[in-house]
């Protein structure tokens, strides 16, 4: 059964160890920024998308079971793009970035396409 934490602890040789969830959710909100096509994070509350505020963990939740976390990323992506293949890439990166960075297990990342960004047409 999954649990929401404020934040992941492990006993360590010397000592306790914690890692703040919204660490980690701005971790795979960045790794996922890097993927090309991917345009912005979907979601986050009204006013940041009113007043066009970018927050790294934005449209990022992260779910505990036991030492393994699973990570729902939802996304914007550019028009024209393969959405699998954008998904796909998007997975890959957060899990190697949020696995690298935290030592922790990721036990899947799921990829929400919530959004399609539009090139703007040059006068």
């Amino acid at each position: 059964m999954s649990e929401s934490r404020e934040y992941y602890s492990r006993s360590e040789e010397h000592g306790d160890i914690y890692i703040a969830e919204d660490v980690l959710e701005m971790i795979a909100g960045a790794a996922a920024l890097e993927v090309e096509g991917v345009t912005g994070l979907a979601g986050g509350t009204m006013s940041e998308q009113i007043l066009g505020r970018k927050k790294l963990s934005k449209g990022i939740s992260i779910l505990w079971e036991s030492d393994n976390i699973t990570i729902n990323v939802s996304i914007q992506i550019r028009y024209g793009g393969t959405i699998p293949e954008v998904a796909k890439q998007v997975q890959e990166a957060v899990i190697s970035s949020v696995e690298a960075t935290s030592g922790l297990k990721v036990a899947a990342v799921n990829v929400r396409v919530g959004g399609v960004t539009f090139e703007k047409a040059e006068d």
